[in-house]
């Protein structure tokens, strides 16, 4: 060994740890380009239990027998790291190596989750915290007794409580800082916190820091009651029902998850040990209600992973499951499952589901719920009602499906909470209104059990977009030009402008109505070269197709062998894309909302790069001012505002002035069927403005002469089975008349 090399190794004096830089890390949604939200703070490694700064000394081992005298020497010439190692210390290490691994080896899940170098934010450190992320918490209704949390910016101190009127007082609820805290702070179970760090979970979101601890924290913890203030231990925590505005992609689908699933194992717990319930382990006791399939499946497909061992069974509902037995005339005892009947065409006989989590649409859970007679039955097991993508649950559309349902839930403890990146002042009252009706309705008070509180919780600006999307309006003049407009963008003639973000498969396109979504298809269908993969590459998907047909589709967009698929606003809401590059709004949307969820295909978690393309035409310029303010106030979100002078890119100031104003009624019309010349009423009734609207380059006579062989087609076709049918006349021979 060389010794020169082992003492000038050995004589090195590490030098102090240089000053932490401002890490790289991802982006979260609703903050634009700023980093993580503990990373820019002075002891952002306490957060995180210091151990980045654990591992910035750590050596790299090398193997073999050399490695064994290096050590030994080391410690003898460590003259700089406190001498040479005593006998002691070198004995215990040998007892220690004798152990063997499994004695030797530390849990690392328990010691990452049970980490105790996460210290509580103080109440003016937590209130900052919220601030510098763009968290604003707020009780509506009824808020005596609650003090709003407007501090001083000079003076540091906590506004009285709110004497007004129509005030809603604000509260600074505790920052998750890390998931570790879900395991040390907020006690959740030991197997779910090793599947959110099985899953990659270690740095929530804003929705998630937010969120989680007025759902799983103590009062204190939610900011209801100041930490100064006694209290006593056998006073219930009040109940929160939680409504939640974040942005596209931040995370909000594990937020009401991770809540649903603690509360129930909490209750399963509590039930073995008083064994006081000897119904069934599992039936129905959370609720979460999508408005498409597409979204549902992607909920139970999330769940099951962070529900893997711990017992909780989730379950999407499809036809023929019922809730009730005395729906399909099964007892409490019956195990059959989905008999089928092959003498009626496969039809799948009714059956009892049971599973602890329901995740469904609105009318299908509805008709499991409900019989001809007696209309729903009431529901008295389920304690978690969840409303995702709540602003079109509660839309007119699906209104009186979701409300029934929600009255069906007469559990005292019922606990509800709606999520949403866009919930309009509109929503917000009828949920409320219908919250405070149905606690009356059931003699609840907040003085009879416990106290109970109304809270919203808004991430970033409310309903505008996520500001790490790059936004193009282009004009294209007529439904030929957009049409052309979306051919350049699949084969671009030049090298684009460094300035301009080009749009990369995969992305979706969206359309206003399901022929149109078909007609672009059939047009589109042989633009991919066939060595690329020809028309296998670009798909349609909408309601009109089988379930399993739209799995299908789903499925092969996602391992991506489909690079372009069209579609209607049905995967316009919580559906999520991870790779997606871009979205092209070939129609313009209907409303500033549907902008906003369409844009939130891309974008994802913070991840930059995603293109928002929207096309518009002559007839669309009186409706373009709506999209045209989405985009202009996320551009404003920007750290760093630079409002391109390029055409095409981003919202020029010139354009926004210029757009007409939409009235009122416009708006209204607009938003219950579209623009008018591209309904599929107008197509269907034919004429000139039929044909401007249709979606196609092919001239009038290529068409004609199309028909032309059609026609043809068809006639001769009839002819031959005519000719079938009077040869088979002819070939029977008569047999007279019988006796």
């Amino acid at each position: 060994m060389d010794m020169f090399k082992l003492l000038t190794r050995s004589s090195n004096i590490q030098k102090s740890a240089p000053a932490p830089k401002k890490s790289s890390s991802r982006q979260i949604p609703s903050d634009g380009f700023s980093g993580h939200p503990y990373q820019d703070s002075e002891n952002g490694d306490a957060f995180f239990g210091n151990e980045k700064a654990k591992s910035r000394g750590t050596k790299r081992k090398r193997s073999g027998v050399e490695e064994k005298h290096d050590d030994e020497l080391l410690g003898q010439l460590d003259f700089f790291r406190g001498g040479a190692r005593s006998p002691v210390s070198s004995e215990k290490q040998a007892m220690d190596s004798e152990k063997g691994a499994t004695t030797r080896k530390l849990d690392v899940q328990d010691a990452h989750i049970t980490n105790p170098f996460i210290p509580d934010l103080s109440e003016e450190e937590g209130w900052r915290t919220l601030k510098r992320h763009k968290l604003k918490v707020t009780v509506l209704g009824d808020a005596s007794g609650i003090q709003s949390s407007h501090h001083d910016e000079q003076k540091g101190t906590t506004s009285e409580p709110v004497g007004k009127k129509n005030a809603h007082p604000q509260i600074s609820p505790q920052p998750l800082t890390s998931f570790i805290q879900l395991r040390s702070k907020y006690g959740i179970s030991k197997k779910l916190a090793g599947n959110l760090d099985a899953q990659g979970y270690t740095e929530p979101s804003e929705v998630q820091m937010g969120s989680l601890p007025l759902l799983l924290g103590t009062d204190e913890d939610r900011g209801l009651i100041s930490r100064r203030d006694k209290r006593s231990e056998t006073e219930p925590r009040a109940d929160i029902d939680l409504l939640t505005i974040a942005p596209t992609g931040s995370g909000k689908t594990l937020g009401f998850l991770i809540h649903v699933l603690q509360g129930l194992l909490e209750s399963r717990k509590a039930q073995r040990e008083t064994k006081a319930d000897k119904r069934s382990e599992h039936r129905v006791q959370a609720l979460i209600i999508a408005p498409t399939h597409e979204l549902a499946d992607q909920i139970v497909n999330e769940g099951r992973k962070l529900a893997s061992g711990t017992g909780i069974k989730i379950s999407g509902l499809r036809k023929g499951m019922r809730l009730h037995p005395e729906l399909v005339g099964l007892k409490h005892g019956d195990t059959t499952q989905g008999v089928t009947d092959d003498t009626s065409g496969g039809h799948t006989h009714d059956f009892l589901v049971k599973t602890d989590i329901v995740v469904s649409t609105p009318l299908l859970f509805l008709h499991a719920i409900s019989a001809k007679q007696s209309g729903a039955a009431s529901l008295p097991d389920i304690r978690f009602l969840i409303l995702d993508e709540a602003d079109v649950l509660l839309d007119p559309l699906f209104r009186e499906q979701t409300l029934g349902i929600w009255t069906a839930c007469t559990n005292a403890s019922l606990r509800t909470s709606l999520w949403s990146a866009t919930i309009g002042s509109s929503i917000e009252s009828l949920a409320q209104t219908f919250i405070l009706d149905r606690r009356r309705n059931l003699g609840l008070t907040s003085s009879s059990i416990s106290q109970h509180y109304i809270v919203r919780l808004v991430v970033g600006l409310k309903d505008s977009a996520i500001p790490n999307v790059a936004h193009r309006l282009v004009y294209a003049a007529s439904e030929q030009g957009k049409l052309l407009a979306l051919r350049q963008l699949l084969h671009p003639s030049g090298a684009p402008a460094a300035a301009i973000p080009s749009l990369q498969p995969p992305f979706l396109v969206f359309t206003q109505t399901i022929p149109r979504a078909i007609a672009l298809h059939s047009e589109l269908l042989y633009d991919i070269p066939f060595e690329a993969g020809g028309s296998s590459r670009i798909a349609v998907l909408h309601s009109n197709l089988s379930d399993s047909a739209r799995a299908n589709i789903m499925a092969g967009f996602r391992k991506g062998e489909i690079w372009i698929l069209i579609t209607t606003d049905l995967l316009s809401r919580g559906v999520d894309f991870r790779g997606l590059n871009g979205v092209v709004n070939y129609d313009i949307p209907n409303t500033g909302a549907s902008y906003v969820h369409r844009v939130g295909r891309t974008g994802r978690q913070g991840r930059e790069g995603g293109v928002a393309v929207t096309l518009y035409t002559k007839e669309d310029i009186p409706y373009v001012k709506n999209v045209a303010n989405v985009i202009a106030a996320s551009e404003r979100a920007k750290e760093k505002h630079n409002v391109a002078d390029n055409e095409g890119e981003g919202m020029q100031k010139w354009l926004l002035d210029a757009l007409p104003n939409v009235s009122k009624k416009t708006r209204k019309e607009m938003k219950r069927k579209g623009v008018e010349s591209r309904r599929a009423t107008t197509e269907a009734a034919g004429g000139r403005g039929a044909r401007k609207m249709r979606i196609s380059t092919k001239s009038g006579y290529d068409r004609r002469l199309e028909n032309k062989k059609k026609g043809v087609v068809d006639g001769s076709r009839k002819r031959l089975v005519q000719e079938e049918e009077g040869s088979r006349l002819e070939d029977e021979e008569w047999e007279g008349i019988d006796d």
